[in-house]
């Protein structure tokens, strides 16, 4: 039986453990916590809305919040105040650039049929997830974002956490407790550096991209995948499902 493989804030025990979940195992408490830029997405959606309408240089904001000098929260507010697009507009400059990984519809079926909570948080904006989702026919899904307001001068962008209060840093992470709290096991899922303190606190976790190769390097337990398909195999191959 294929082992998915349990992720843990302690790097030694997630290098010398691997987890599954047992034999017919209830999956009524399971939540599936997933990324939307770069893993529901192939392309970040937010980087081409930035690269065609930011009034400045944005990429150098970007450099210190990958450097880990500033929050996400301050890297969005500062990156998108420089837009002064309206919503209509930057929807368009995403029109044919962004992709859906493939199997993902297959997998939100799956988890809808299984039982399984389906839930995106992602450090993106509300607006272009909404309408993604909308686009590929699965309004539905519940989603956790970015608020984006427009104004004449720029973009304001806000994260809200689970619990009401406004939040710089560590959004994504803020779910994954609070989802805990309610009782879930959290099978995560994601691509992007800024999975990688999520993933940790998460039960299971499927990584793929730069997330992978972090997970890889402190020994944080993970499946790797490429496409959603994969993710399906997995899940029902350990979950005995079928």
């Amino acid at each position: 039986m294929t082992e998915l493989m349990r992720s843990s804030s302690d790097a030694a025990v997630a290098k010398s453990q691997a987890s599954q979940v047992p034999p017919n195992a209830p999956s009524a408490n399971i939540l599936v916590q997933c990324d939307f830029d770069g893993t529901v997405t192939l392309e970040d959606a937010s980087f081409i809305m930035l690269d065609a309408f930011a009034a400045g240089e944005w990429r150098k904001i970007n450099a210190e919040y990958e450097a880990g000098r500033i929050t996400v929260g301050r890297f969005n507010s500062e990156a998108f105040s420089l837009v002064k697009a309206n919503r209509q507009d930057l929807l368009k400059s995403i029109e044919g650039k962004v992709h859906i990984r493939p199997g993902f519809e297959d997998f939100a079926a799956y988890c809808r049929g299984n039982g399984l909570r389906l839930v995106i948080v992602s450090n993106g904006l509300d607006f272009y997830v909404e309408e993604i989702l909308k686009g590929i026919g699965l309004p539905d899904i519940e989603f956790h974002a970015s608020r984006a307001e427009f104004r004449d001068t720029g973009m304001n962008v806000t994260y809200v956490g689970p619990d009401g209060s406004a939040l710089d840093d560590s959004f994504k992470e803020a779910y994954v407790k609070r989802f805990h709290d309610l009782g879930y096991r959290v099978v995560y899922v994601g691509n992007g550096s800024s999975d990688f303190k999520p993933a940790r606190e998460s039960d299971y976790v499927f990584a793929t991209g730069t997330l992978l190769k972090v997970c890889r390097k402190a020994s944080l337990g993970c499946s790797p995948f490429d496409d959603f398909r994969d993710v399906v195999r997995e899940l029902d191959a350990t979950l005995r499902l079928t």
